[in-house]
């Protein structure tokens, strides 16, 4: 039984809720997300994130829609106002639970920064608009902020169905009527909010693990809804991505007593010797073994700590603009991903007359999609700086990193940088290199020689006919096992 009256508020406020579901875990996302919205300076009762982010995130087969029992009759004889403005919010989030968002929620498998984000989207401007347009003092005076935050405990929401009526007439509920009064002012821009989500974006970024987390990484959330430009980067990418996510660590040969024998190597211990050895006469097989080469049978393990360290470094100034900026960001993504899933350690970066800040996925499974597709560009463009600031940072992390440095490059032609910028970068880790190309044009740079490979990529192949197979090799080209030689791909 929940005895703190400073519960009793956001906790009572749930009998209004027009979406059921028994499960004390959901309740606790819900929660979750209104103490994250509250942070973001969106501040509604518990019941409307508890309500529209079950819509968002829940299978719709585990939800009920309807009123609780008794609440009807309750609201009827003792608040008519609430009694009055119910039955619409009913109605809307009935809309709401019909449209397609609400019936993919299943499938897209939303996580909760991502859930916040989008109540944040569709509930945010909203209140903002109606409280600037209100036509009464009450319509202009936000909801007040939440005097305490529900503890994210599933004891606490624990047979909570019985104690709601005893807890919603605990404390007046003058903010759970201004919120409905608004919702329902705004009813129309909250429908075409919802429909406008772009459904394959919150696909992509379920598919790729997104790495953002806490405030920033919401900020970054924010941002890529917001891109215009994000829904083609998004469609590219899942262009790549069924192909991409057919790659699979390779095995590496161990000697470990574990696993079955996997193939034939120099190194083992005696009781993997291959038998065949022991043919030799006396003087050979102790030539053979001081020499390093007897043969073992080597055993399947998991595989060899990453050595080298893919750093991938991405054009974002204004030349990079439209199906430049789509081609170079779905290939970024693809060629990330592919590398990720061969065990690879990747770092991602932007530039354009600076190098931005670098990120680095605090795991191997997840890459920070939200910031690939919402980063913009504005500060001009200045390659011959970018690359010094890049040969300096280099040398700083060869000189405390014992990974072997591999630069994937990702930019237009015009990249006009010293050559002696260029070989400075090229001393301190291989250099791959994407330029596209305008229309008619070559590739004209006098460093390309310096480079451990490149492809040149004009209009006709990253034109929507033909971008998937150009991407596709080339991140095939740019992922091989041994990146060492010069090659044009």
């Amino acid at each position: 039984m929940v005895t703190d009256p400073a519960l009793a508020g956001p906790l009572g406020g749930l009998w209004l809720s027009a979406v059921r579901t028994d499960a004390p875990t959901l309740l606790v996302r819900a929660a979750l997300w209104w103490r994250d919205l509250d942070r973001l300076g969106v501040h509604v009762p518990f019941f409307a994130a508890h309500d529209l982010g079950l819509l968002l995130a829940t299978p719709f087969d585990r939800l009920a829609i309807g009123p609780r029992p008794g609440l009807r009759e309750h609201l009827d004889r003792l608040d008519p106002p609430l009694a009055a403005a119910w039955p619409q919010y009913l109605k809307l989030v009935t809309e709401l639970a019909a449209g397609e968002m609400a019936q993919s929620a299943g499938a897209l498998k939303l996580g909760d920064e991502l859930v916040v984000v989008l109540l944040a989207r569709i509930l945010g401007p909203v209140l903002d608009a109606v409280a600037a347009s209100g036509t009464s003092a009450a319509a202009r005076a936000g909801p007040a902020r939440p005097a305490t935050q529900l503890p994210l405990q599933p004891a606490i929401f624990e047979g909570l169905g019985p104690e709601l009526p005893r807890l919603f007439t605990a404390v007046p509920r003058r903010e759970e009527l201004l919120f409905l009064e608004r919702a329902l002012q705004a009813r129309l821009r909250i429908l075409t909010i919802v429909d406008a989500l772009d459904l394959d974006t919150l696909r992509l970024l379920g598919l790729v693990g997104d790495a953002s987390a806490g405030a920033l990484g919401q900020v970054d959330l924010l941002a890529a809804l917001a891109n215009p430009s994000a829904s083609d980067v998004v469609n590219f990418s899942l262009e790549l991505l069924p192909s991409v996510l057919e790659t699979r660590a390779t095995k590496a040969a161990g000697t470990q007593a574990e696993n079955g024998y996997g193939g034939v190597g120099r190194r083992g211990t005696i009781d993997s010797l291959v038998l065949t050895e022991l043919f030799w006469d006396d003087e050979e097989f102790a030539r053979r073994m001081f020499g390093g080469e007897l043969l073992y049978f080597t055993r399947e393990g998991a595989p060899d700590e990453a050595k080298r360290l893919h750093y991938v470094v991405i054009d974002a100034s204004a030349s990079m603009r439209g199906d430049r900026e789509v081609f170079a960001r779905g290939l970024a993504m693809a060629l990330c991903k592919k590398l990720q899933l061969a065990g690879e350690d990747v770092w991602l970066r932007f530039f354009d007359s600076r190098l931005y800040e670098v990120h680095r996925p605090g795991k191997r499974t997840q890459l920070p999609a939200a910031w690939l597709l919402g980063f913009k560009g504005e500060r001009g463009r200045n390659p011959a700086r970018v690359f010094a600031q890049l040969a300096t940072e280099l040398a700083l992390l060869r000189s405390r990193d014992a990974r072997e440095p591999v630069v994937h490059l990702i930019t237009h032609s015009a990249l006009h940088v010293p050559r002696s910028l260029v070989a400075e970068v090229r001393r301190h880790a291989h250099l791959f290199g994407v330029f596209i190309v305008p229309g008619g044009a070559a590739l004209d740079l006098e460093w390309v020689d310096l480079l451990s490979g490149h492809a040149a990529v004009d209009p006709s192949m990253y034109s929507r006919g033909a971008r998937r197979e150009t991407a596709t090799k080339i991140v095939s080209e740019m992922t091989r096992p041994s990146p060492i030689g010069e090659k044009a791909f």
